[in-house]
Order: C-alpha cells, then structure tokens, then sequence
C-alpha cells in the first residue's frame, strides 16, 4: 500500500493507472494557442519518428487522412467500417475519448487491449525518455498519442489506416505522413477560431494542409469561402480535389445508416468516395466499380449500416430505473460544441423524442381499443394511457466557446420542431483536462469553481426571458440556494439550475424519475464530448 495525503494508505497503482500517470505528465497546460510553447515546432515530430524507427515504416502505410471540422470522426468511422467489412485489417486513431484512452486506437473495429496498449506505450515512452535532451524534448500529449498510434499500426501490420485529424490540419501531429493514399475533408465551420483563424477561409486553408502533392482528395458541399480557398490549396499541389455528395439513401436497400441522424448522409458519401479510391490505388478494383453509382457493393451497405460511434447522436437509458417499477430516465448524448453542430444536435434530439413518444404511447395502447389508437396518431398526449414527457437539457461547454453562439441555435432548433425544455441543468465535468485515467478526476473535497456554469446559466436565462417577451432583454438572474441531501450546493432558478457536481445532477434527475413515475424523462446532454464521456461513465457504471 502507498501513503496518500494525511498518512492514509491508499491502494498501489495498477501498471494502466501508472501509464495513466505517465500519460498525464505530457499534457501541457499552455493553452494551445500559445505559440511560444517550445513543443509547438512541428519539425520535432520527424525526430520523434527516428527515435521510434518509424520514419521508414510510415511511408509504406496505406494511410486515409481525414480533417474537417463536423463529421470527421464520423467520416472515419463509416470508413474503417466499410474496409473491414470488405476484408481488410483496419487501424483507426481518432480524438477524443470519452471513457478510456484505448478509445483512440481500434484493431479491426475494436479497442486496443489493455495488454497490447501497455507492451506499446512503454516501448514508445521508454524510448522517447531515454532520448529527450534539450533541443528534443519530450512530445507533448497528443503528439504522444499520434506516434503511438503509428507505432501500433505499423507493428499489427494494418492493411489500411485512417487517421483523423486532431486540430486544424497543416500542423497536426498526424500530418507527418507525407504520402497518404487519399485526403477528405469533411464539413468546415467556426470552431477553435483562436488557433485556425477568424473566417472560413482561414480555417480552410489551415485544413487543407493535409493534401498532399498528386494524392487525390474529397470534400462534402461547402460555404463558397472555404470551397475557394480548398480548390486554390489544390490546384497549387496538383491535388485532383472532387466534392461527394450526400450518400443517396436508396442505395442502403431499405436499411438505416449505423450513425443517426440526417447529416450521417453527408458523412457516409464522404467516406464511399475515400474507400472506392483508396480500393482503386492500391489495386483492389474488384471489389467496388462505383462509377455509375447505381448500387452500393454488399460490403459497403454492412459497413455503412454497422458503423457505431460513441457519444454522438447516442441514447442511453438509465440502468439504475426499471421503468416498470420507476421512473423512465433516458439520456440522449451528443457531445456538439460548434454553433453549426449544436443545430444539427437539436434537430436530431427533437425529431428523437418525437419519435420515442409516439412509439411508447402506441405500445401502452395496444390491446385497447383502435379509436384510441387512432387518436394517439394526431396527439401523442390525448389518452390517458399515454406517459406524458419532459425535456431537460445538461449542458456545458469550455470557457473558449461563446454560449451566446451555442445556446440560441440549440434552443431556436429545439422550438421550431415544437420540443421546449422544462429545465436546463449547467454543471462542471467530472474529469479535468490535465489528468488521464481514473486519475481525471478532481478530489472529493476540492472547492470548484462555478463562476462559468452561473454565466451559461444567465445567457439561458435571458434566452428564456426574450422567448417569452418577444425579444432579447439582459434580465437579473434571482435564484435560490439550496442544499439537497447530496450537500451539492444548488443555484435553481425557474427554468434552470447549476450544480455543483455531475453525480448529484444526475442523482437529482434520478430522483425525479422514480417521483414521476407517469413521466418520461428525455435528458439532452451536450456541449462538450468530456461531459458527454463523463455522463457515460456514470450511468453505464
């Protein structure tokens, strides 16, 4: 047993929590815009490669490099799923996780092992250690995880891999592969504005960074800004630079994408357009002739329709309540963080709920009589044997984003599909930002600071005030607080409150669950994949 704070024992690390610990030691807390930060020269990385002899291996990987800002972990997704499904080994590194490192790197549709992860990240760190100096520092995090990630591939000898981009594009970690076999781009908008740029041409050229000269690429329909500046960035590298168009959903032969959610189609035409080529240049035509495109091969429509992707467009229900017996707690997870994103969110979310209820208040009405089921049909509230449903939103977003920018979109998209929250719920994550693991997470005594969880909560609540009086007003916010029996203290506000932990929001959720026992509780959470991860781990404990 180690000794913890105050001469108490506490349990030794188990060999993943210390290459937790390890892990945890390289993230920077410069924020990444800050380019005086040394570990910004992106020259440093080929050194790394000499340092863990990748620097030859790499170039003879099969690589599809995908950048974007919505959709590219989607388009990854669909992607690596097509290519198993057409008999290939598939490595897939993708960002963030939500629950478990392992996340990042898939073996053939799967996580890492534990095992496996282990034998690599010591090898890799080990080495790096024992090879930093001054001039050659250690890789800050997600440089890390880049090179293994690299080195995990080329050591199972993966037939292809596909590599999402992590931030930006020209100098991402992952955009040391100089010879990819095809680039995508998937749909560009206004996200991390203080590192890629103001405008979307900004943002554009700093994606389109990851073409490469002659390696041909794809991109989805984009705002006339960003397409200019991706074809002027392709003409100057002789890149042969064609846009996909949404996936026509007739092709699918009446089965339903992995991935929900209308703008999925988008996603998976950008990835039938990488798989077919990246099939045609290492000579596997065989298998795929979509120049007409008038049918999709068997293998395409089960990697398209098998695909899954965690926290996004995601429901759970909570396993603690038994809704026969309780309540009825369902969370709908999606971890949008982009004003763009957070429409697409909504529309999701409400076109869900809609669809829940009305298959819900039609299965309490079987075995009545068809009158009352035909009535169902115009009002998913006109019979008594109907569970009425409530809509309550638990959000939170990084201080770099504007809610001001997020929360109306989100809102205005949920009103205009008829869907109106009851309350809105602003808590902290769980997990901080410079630990990795079980480690993540910050002492139980610790005071936290709720100074931005109150801001999201004003901008709610004006957003509220100006629905009701017809325009936008800056009103004083005027809540109680309180203390539950989880001594969580509480501000509550009519149409909102703020938390001072995850659990105890959750806790207040489950709570009002099983007191409302003729209510369904459909829970949006969004704004952040690291709130979304932590909701995920709790409710799946």
């Amino acid at each position: 047993m180690a000794e913890g704070e105050g001469g108490s024992a506490r349990p030794a690390a188990s060999p993943y929590e210390e290459a937790m610990e390890a892990l945890s030691s390289l993230i920077t807390k410069r924020s990444r815009a800050d380019k005086s930060n040394k570990g910004d020269r992106f020259d440093l990385l080929f050194d790394y490669l000499k340092v863990l002899d990748l620097d030859q291996q790499i170039p003879q990987m099969k690589v599809i490099h995908v950048a974007g800002t919505k959709g590219k972990g989607s388009t990854c997704t669909f992607t690596e799923s097509i290519l198993r499904n057409c008999g290939f080994r598939t490595g897939l590194f993708t960002s963030p996780h939500l629950i478990d490192v392992r996340e990042r790197f898939r073996l053939d549709g799967e996580d890492i092992c534990e095992e496996k992860f282990l034998a690599y990240f010591w090898w890799c760190y080990d080495r790096l250690k024992d090879n930093a100096s001054e001039d050659v520092p250690m890789p800050t995090y997600f440089r890390f995880l880049a090179l293994l990630a690299f080195k995990i591939f080329a050591a199972e000898q993966v037939d292809v891999a596909i590599l999402e981009v992590g931030l930006g594009g020209k100098f991402d970690a992952t955009n040391v592969v100089e010879a990819p076999t095809v680039c995508g781009i998937s749909s560009l908008g206004f996200d991390h504005m203080e590192i890629l740029g103001n405008t979307l041409g900004q943002i554009a050229g700093e994606k389109a960074g990851i073409f490469k000269r002659g390696v041909p690429a794809f991109t989805v329909p984009q705002p006339d800004e960003a397409m200019q500046v991706l074809e002027e960035k392709a003409s100057q590298l002789d890149v042969n630079l064609q846009v996909a168009l949404p996936l026509d959903a007739n092709l699918l032969n009446g089965l339903k994408l992995g991935l929900v959610g209308e703008h999925q189609f988008l996603n998976a035409g950008l990835a039938v357009a990488l798989c077919s080529t990246w099939l045609q240049r290492t000579g596997h035509q065989d298998i795929t002739c979509l120049q007409q495109m008038s049918n999709l091969p068997e293998q395409f429509i089960k990697g398209l329709t098998s695909a899954s992707l965690q926290g996004r467009a995601q429901m759970v229900p909570d396993r603690l309540l038994n809704s026969e017996s309780s309540g009825e707690l369902v969370f709908y997870l999606d971890g949008a963080h982009s004003p763009e994103s957070m429409e697409v969110c909504a529309k999701w979310f409400s076109l869900a709920v809609k669809e829940e209820n009305q298959h819900q208040n039609w299965s309490n009405l079987q075995g009545g009589d068809s009158k009352s089921a035909n009535a169902l049909i115009g009002n998913n509230y006109g019979n008594s044997s109907a569970k009425n449903s409530t809509q309550i939103l638990l959000f939170n977003c990084m201080s770099v984003r504007d809610p001001k920018l997020l929360l109306p979109r989100l809102m205005d998209t949920c009103a205009s599909y008829g869907v109106h929250f009851k309350k809105a719920l602003f808590v902290p994550n769980i997990s901080v930002y410079y630990k990795v693991g079980s480690h993540a997470l910050p002492p139980s005594n610790s005071q936290v600071d709720l100074s931005w969880q109150f801001a999201l909560q004003r901008v709610w609540e004006n957003l509220i005030q100006g629905e009701k009086e017809g325009e936008t007003k800056n009103v004083d916010v005027a809540g109680d607080e309180v203390r539950d029996d989880t001594e969580a203290c509480i501000k509550s506000c009519e149409n909102s409150a703020v938390f001072s932990s995850l659990p105890s929001a959750i806790k207040w959720l489950r709570d009002n669950a099983q007191q409302n026992r003729s209510v369904r509780f459909q829970v949006l959470v969004t704004g952040s994949l690291h709130l979304v991860g932590d909701v995920l781990r709790l409710v799946k404990r």
